[in-house]
């Protein structure tokens, strides 16, 4: 039986996320590309006609996410044969048929570079009863030139640059994302200036290789530019950037997060192994001492700047010593935190086919002992700040996931997570910038509960979109 015409009724989606801001920000623009198509997004609670699972390539993990994910709806669809799933982004771009061949309940596959075409391919699906699937290999539409629907209304992502011109034998981004491509600085400036208009005072400039904006351009310097512009819009109160290359950071990019307060003092740089010989085979293209040079001299230039990182563990012919200088190195660099990685061969990257793999048992030893010196690092970086005031910009004023109502929960001007006490008597909501007094540290979080006062308000503005639009997996970096 067919299913019914979609142009019979106003039909409800869901977007799931699995991977990283990259995801995320592609997810909005989704999300923003089927209500302008006439959809409506489900109410929390409720089962959507139209299921689209946004996917990322990165890490074996996602594609078990994914399929776990398919198996659940599949049953669903079996009770409904209404329902419509969609597949879509990187590994989509990956897989192709495969997802087909695998996951009989979805209707139709799209790639990383025509999410505009979703609305039509779910109305052939939906006529048709039979499974759609559009891949092209070039980006037809960039997709900040595309309406989105924000999952928040005090913060917002900003796509710089699409693709990687990069060759890290892992990573398979740029062969599923193309090469590097540029907006241009007034494109993003008027985006910036159209989203603080809108409510939005924290934004986060996005790109597979963020410090390298400007290359498509020729325009050295274009970056630290971007930086020190995008700061000084009205209304902006907070920039962050993600994620950037080690190679591409330079002394006027430090220079610019210095001298412009708005820029955050985080910096999340991927170090992904401290051994020479490990970067060489993964051309990483920089080594451990320009690694370590770079967190001085920002550290230099920036008070109280905090670090977070990518490592891989495990990667093909690592040997003992390798690791240990990892390890050296993620001491010396004294990481606020890590997303730390077990090595996953990704086909169609030249690590894949390399013979010197690690045994499975090496690496999660190796896994095991990493994670334990990132979070003591972690703890002990955190207790500093124990009786000191932090700035804070509520995200989440629903409570903690342990089921307490009494905290809410944001960012501090570094990133770390604050739980602060909620005041009696005083409503929180997100987008509030408060300060607290930190009484409690932990190896991920602080807990502020003293002296906790609102210090700028958020004037609640119209978010374009609702959270419950797009559903978050899984949140890695973009590299």
């Amino acid at each position: 039986m067919k299913p019914d015409s979609m142009a019979s009724r106003a039909r409800t989606f869901e977007v799931r996320t699995i991977g990283c801001q990259m995801n995320a920000h592609d997810s909005e623009r989704i999300a923003g590309v089927l209500h302008t198509a006439g959809f409506r997004q489900a109410s929390p609670g409720d089962q959507a006609d139209v299921i689209v699972i946004n996917t990322c390539a990165v890490r074996e993990n996602a594609d078990n996410r994914l399929y776990g994910n398919l198996g659940i709806l599949a049953a669903r669809k079996r009770e409904n044969p209404h329902l419509l799933v969609a597949v879509a982004g990187c590994l989509a771009q990956k897989d192709r048929e495969r997802i087909l061949e695998r996951a009989s309940c979805v209707d139709v596959v799209i790639g990383t570079h025509n999410v505009d075409a979703l609305p039509v391919l779910l109305e052939r699906a939906s006529g048709s009863g039979e499974a759609q699937i559009e891949i092209i290999e070039s980006l037809r539409a960039f997709p900040s030139d595309l309406p989105a629907r924000r999952a928040s209304a005090h913060s917002a992502w900003v796509s710089i640059s699409v693709g990687c011109n990069n060759t890290c034998t892992y990573c398979i981004v740029p062969k599923l994302r193309g090469r590097q491509r540029d907006r241009r600085q007034e494109q993003i400036v008027a985006e910036v200036r159209a989203l603080a208009e809108s409510g939005a005072r924290e934004i986060t400039l996005l790109g597979q290789n963020v410090n390298a904006y400007g290359v498509q351009f020729g325009q050295r310097g274009a970056f630290a530019e971007l930086l020190r512009t995008v700061g000084a819009v009205p209304g902006i109160r907070r920039v962050r950037f993600t994620s950037p290359h080690p190679r591409d950071f330079t002394a006027d990019v430090i220079a610019a997060m210095a001298e412009t307060p708005t820029v955050m003092p985080h910096l999340h740089i991927p170090l992904q192994s401290g051994s020479d010989d490990v970067l060489r085979r993964m051309r990483r293209s920089y080594r451990a001492d320009k690694f370590l040079r770079t967190i001085a001299d920002v550290r230099a230039s920036i008070q109280d700047a905090a670090f977070t990182t990518d490592i891989i563990v495990g990667f093909p012919g690592e040997t003992d010593d390798d690791f240990d200088q990892t390890m050296a190195v993620v001491e010396q660099s004294r990481f606020a935190g890590a997303f730390t990685f077990k090595y996953s061969p990704r086909p169609g990257t030249p690590a894949a086919g390399y013979e010197d793999q690690v045994p499975a048992d090496v690496v999660a030893s190796r896994y095991e002992r990493l994670a334990k010196l990132v979070a003591r690092i972690a703890m002990e970086e955190n207790s500093r700040f124990t009786g000191r005031t932090v700035e804070v910009m509520i995200s989440d004023s629903s409570g903690r996931k342990d089921g307490s109502t009494s905290r809410v929960s944001g960012r501090a001007r570094d990133n770390r997570l604050v739980h602060a006490l909620r005041p009696e008597g005083v409503t929180l909501a997100p987008g509030d910038v408060v300060s607290a007094t930190v009484t409690l540290a932990a190896p991920h979080y602080l807990v502020a509960d003293k002296d906790v006062s609102v210090t700028d308000p958020f004037p609640q503005a119209t978010v374009c979109g609702d959270p419950s639009s797009v559903t978050e997996i899984g949140m890695p970096t973009v590299r």
